[in-house]
């Protein structure tokens, strides 16, 4: 045993009718409750059960077979007790739709005694009031309706907390919606035109908000940044990493076209110092000149770029630095790939290939790769639609990681 206290709790208490179906409307449409259950069991039989609005308590309304013991307590006391936070309101609810009452409301005292109680000298007695009354069903069985004062303020006391967790989690889901529209203005709005690059990208959260990000940054004078990154985290909190780096990158990209690597570094340490030790992101950055097709990136512990020809070779552009964040005293390496046209440069993270399927086999760069180029004549959106298809398609469950992928296309001739 590893010392859990199991589970415990009432599974029905049975109230035994002659009618199950008059019964069930009795009870769902004179007081309200719930239908809880209707199924035909193994035996034959047919189990129906109705529930309070509470939902705290099943009954089941069981029709016994003719001259069986339990027909003999059709039409007797149950020694059900319903208990309400105003009997009056009640009562008069009930009656309004035709239940049968024994008597109005009244007053009652009820006392006990402590049977623990060392001498009877030494008996302690407590004394509570409330409102009762008992009502009968189709069928004549009694119950007792009651509203004990301590009861009330229990009631009103679970009322309260009840009512402050929904609006606890009304203010959450406000919040929650608030930060996915702000979030969603992070990514790109409008795209910077390149007469050499047909290109797209696309992020599929796997939350409302999620630590993935991907950017076109317009860097002047002919050039354009794209950036993929993936910050550690899920939800909420790797959002707000996601936003911190957003506003790095595009606050120091003006020094980006002439020095990529002070570029990186100022993006390191503001990362690093505005952020808890543990947090860090992977990023991939590349700058790419319009006029010439060059490509001078820095892939920061990122998954591997590829780069897709038009012949079926795939190149691949891996780490050049670590990952940002983690170190105060930090650097990285430019590496740089001319693009040929019809070259197709993807960058993704790995909600696209760490999507694992039923047999617990990953996706995989091989299969991102086999996808790629068997769509490769689509236009860019259109193929990051096919790939994410692609990859739900392979992995049918609920989504694990935000799926990100960028597509680049070189169009026309190389310039002379």
């Amino acid at each position: 045993m590893d010392g859990t206290v199991p589970f415990l709790g009432i599974h029905a208490i049975n109230v035994f009718v002659r009618d199950q179906d008059k019964s069930l409307r009795f009870f769902v449409d004179q007081l309200g409750f719930h239908l809880a259950f209707d199924a035909r069991l193994q035996t034959g039989d047919r189990w129906v059960a109705v529930s309070p609005p509470d939902g705290n308590t099943v009954l089941a309304l069981v029709e016994p077979r003719p001259e069986s013991w339990e027909c003999r307590l059709i039409g007797k006391p149950t020694g059900i007790v319903f208990v309400t936070e105003n009997v009056i309101v009640k009562y008069e609810e009930w009656r309004r739709r035709g239940v049968r009452f024994h008597f109005a409301p009244r007053l009652r005292r009820f006392d006990y005694r402590l049977a623990s109680a060392p001498e009877p000298s030494s008996e302690r007695q407590s004394v509570w009031g409330g409102v009762f009354t008992e009502f009968r069903d189709i069928d004549g069985n009694t119950f007792a309706l009651v509203g004990y004062d301590e009861k009330n303020r229990e009631i009103e006391a679970q009322r309260r907390l009840i009512a402050e967790k929904l609006e606890a989690e009304r203010r959450a889901a406000q919040e929650i919606e608030i930060a996915t529209q702000v979030q969603a203005r992070l990514f790109p709005q409008t795209l910077p035109v390149m007469e050499s690059l047909d290109y797209a990208g696309a992020c599929i959260q796997a939350r409302q908000v999620g630590g993935d990000y991907h950017d076109f940054l317009e860097l002047g004078h002919g050039r354009f940044g794209l950036v993929i990154a993936d910050v550690s985290g899920k939800g909420i909190a790797a959002a707000l990493l996601m936003a911190n780096l957003q506003a790095s990158l595009r606050s120091h990209c003006a020094i980006a076209s002439d020095e990529p690597e002070r570029l990186l570094r100022a993006v390191n340490q503001l990362f690093y110092e505005n952020t808890s030790e543990s947090a860090y992101a992977t990023l991939f950055y590349a700058e790419y000149d319009d006029r010439t097709r060059r490509l001078r990136y820095a892939n920061c512990g990122h998954l591997a770029a590829l780069v897709l020809g038009r012949e079926g070779g795939v190149e691949r552009l891996g780490s050049t630095a670590t990952v940002v964040g983690i170190f105060p005293e930090w650097d990285c390496e430019i590496a740089e790939h001319d693009l040929a046209p019809e070259d197709m440069l993807v960058l993704y993270t790995d909600g696209v290939t760490e999507s694992f399927n039923d047999a617990g086999e990953e996706f995989g760069e091989q299969r991102l790769i086999d996808a790629l180029q068997k769509r490769r004549e689509l236009p860019p959106k259109a193929l990051i639609s096919s790939i994410v298809d692609e990859v739900r398609q392979f992995s049918p469950q609920e989504q694990q990681d935000d799926i990100t992928v960028i597509v680049a296309k070189c169009k026309g001739a190389r310039p002379i």
